[in-house]
């Protein structure tokens, strides 16, 4: 099966996520990183999701899936080891739900993820080996570390300065393009942040 890559905003949606084990309990820390209502369906909890629940951050039904949880949520991830439950669940979501472990049942697989601040990378062989696109998701963590986070937030007002103090249009654009240059991406890895900005607000300054 081919997916469509894409992110999608789940501010303030309804999300409903079937298990309270290790795995989904993952699941529902991501979702709520991204915004989303969560409602978690279970008889019983790993501690860190009881945690989140007397924090007020998740709902909890304790118990197991009914015919009708599903209704009204924009996205449902189901991580029971029940083929029955995982099946009604799947012919149940109105929108988009994924099936741990068996991506053929929902209609969307989960990516391995990077995250450094702004900067989100996902990793998916199609459901063909998660194991290999957590192997590369580690690969990438090595290349691209926490100054790229600090990088990013850094270069968004760098952006904004350089609309006011470079008012030549092709000049701009080249600065604009510097910032993302191979090279300067090497400096960031070897110098630091500290050094970079230093050296990009000192051009910036001339």
């Amino acid at each position: 099966m081919k997916y469509y890559p894409a992110f999608i905003d789940i501010q303030n949606r309804k999300a409903v996520v079937v298990g309270g084990g290790s795995v989904a309990a993952r699941k529902v820390r991501s979702l709520l990183k991204a915004g989303a209502k969560v409602t978690v369906i279970s008889p019983e909890l790993t501690a860190s999701l009881k945690k989140l629940k007397q924090e007020g951050l998740i709902r909890h039904l304790q118990r197991i899936y009914r015919k009708g949880d599903a209704k009204g949520a924009f996205i449902v991830i189901s991580g029971t080891s029940s083929a029955e439950i995982n099946a009604a669940i799947a012919g149940e979501a109105e929108q988009l739900v994924n099936v741990v472990d068996l991506p053929s049942r929902g209609n969307f697989i989960v990516p391995s993820v990077v995250r450094r601040g702004p900067l989100t990378i996902a990793v998916s062989t199609e459901g063909a080996s998660p194991a290999v696109s957590k192997a590369i998701r580690k690969e990438i963590e090595k290349n691209y570390g926490t100054e790229f986070a600090r990088y990013l937030r850094f270069v968004e007002k760098v952006r904004k300065l350089a609309a006011d103090t470079i008012p030549d249009r092709k000049k701009r654009e080249q600065f604009l393009k510097s910032l993302a240059a191979e090279k300067r991406f090497s400096a960031l890895r070897s110098k630091g942040f500290d050094r970079v900005s230093e050296e990009i607000l000192s051009k910036l300054n001339k």
